[in-house]
């Protein structure tokens, strides 16, 4: 009996002399779900057979952020620099042989920051515990992608191989709608002109098991989109692309449009890689003031970008929230201090809050 990875393979050299066009659109569509169903049996059977010695992480503080690069990229070293952490510093490949977390606090937020085993080529068919190291990641908020002048390449190299595992970065879930319905089979609605036909949508569905749903594409979309959204395993992250040891390259400590430059060892960039970080992950710090005291920021709280004060409310407790109808502001966001919001205003970083 063939393996997964030997049934995944075998179908992958079928799409491989297939021919690309409309009339064999349906085929490859459902060929591409045959091979993200099995990649979503192969996600289950290894989770339930653990993720190996030292790769079990308890999520803490108010996100977390994961350094993902290739061996002797300078991770460690940038982990001691932002965090508490003591992670081994040495000159030679797979120093890190195990997760080793560190907290970054920054404006007033904890950042859970994890430095993991450097990832080479082959990671997400399980090379150098490559899998043990992406399976992290699909728990991260945020991908801190590093590597160094030298080893430009790997920024490419890691986005494929996070891909084949089912991680796609800097990338919105396409906007599809699935409505499974107990009858009458697949009825497919769309507004935009895909490069697919209907027939196509329905193989794709089938091969996971839906034979009767109301299936919205809201947007054009791609096959291996339109695959993505049926699959357990597909997971969307937020990158950052990170140049350690920029010291070697002159007038590079600036930001560029793809990438941030640092130097750990110099301590160079550093604080602006910790703001870029911040606002990745769309957190803001607003200030509870308590009644009949003066608007002051002693009592932070981190929320995200587009929470409402509803949210903020909520966050306080269930209790708290049915007692609460408006709320008083001071600082960002306010027109004036003092001014009578409802609950449905969305916080600003730096906002003073007052419910009442």
């Amino acid at each position: 009996m063939l393996t997964i990875t030997q049934q995944i393979e075998e179908i992958e050299q079928v799409l491989r002399k297939t021919p690309h066009h409309k009339a064999t659109n349906g085929f490859i569509g459902a060929m591409r779900a045959k091979i993200a169903r099995l990649k979503d049996k192969e996600l289950e059977t290894s989770s339930k057979g653990g993720g190996g010695v030292g790769y079990a992480v308890k999520k803490q503080g108010h996100a977390t952020t994961i350094l993902i690069g290739p061996p002797s990229a300078g991770k460690s070293t940038l982990l001691n620099l932002l965090t508490n952490a003591e992670s081994k510093v040495a000159p030679y490949a797979f120093t890190t042989v195990s997760v080793i977390p560190g907290m970054l606090k920054y404006r007033q937020a904890y950042i859970q920051i994890l430095d993991v085993p450097g990832l080479i080529e082959g990671a997400s068919i399980g090379k150098g515990r490559g899998k043990e190291v992406l399976s992290v990641a699909r728990g991260a908020d945020l991908l801190i992608i590093m590597t160094d002048p030298k080893r430009l390449n790997f920024f490419e190299t890691l986005t494929k191989e996070l891909y084949g595992a089912g991680i796609r970065i800097n990338k919105k879930r396409p906007d599809i709608r699935i409505e499974k319905l107990l009858s009458g089979g697949i009825t497919i609605r769309s507004n935009f002109k895909q490069d697919f036909d209907q027939e196509t949508v329905k193989n794709v569905a089938g091969e996971f098991g839906i034979k009767n749903a109301i299936i919205t594409l809201k947007e054009k979309v791609t096959i291996d989109e339109l695959v993505d959204v049926f699959t357990t395993r597909i997971t969307y992250k937020k990158a950052i692309f990170v140049v350690n040891k920029a010291d070697t390259i002159k007038n590079k400590f600036t930001r560029s449009q793809d990438y941030i430059y640092i130097s750990a060892e110099d301590n160079k960039g550093v604080e602006d890689l910790k703001e870029i970080i911040w606002n990745k992950l769309d957190l803001v710090t607003i200030y509870l003031v308590e009644k009949d005291k003066k608007p002051s920021k002693e009592n932070p709280i981190i929320m995200k970008h587009n929470d409402t004060l509803d949210s903020v409310a909520l966050k306080i407790g269930s209790e708290f929230r049915q007692g609460i109808n408006l709320a008083k502001i001071w600082g960002s966001g306010a027109k004036f201090d003092g001014q009578e919001v409802p609950l449905t205003t969305k916080v600003v970083d730096g906002m003073m809050i007052r419910f009442i």
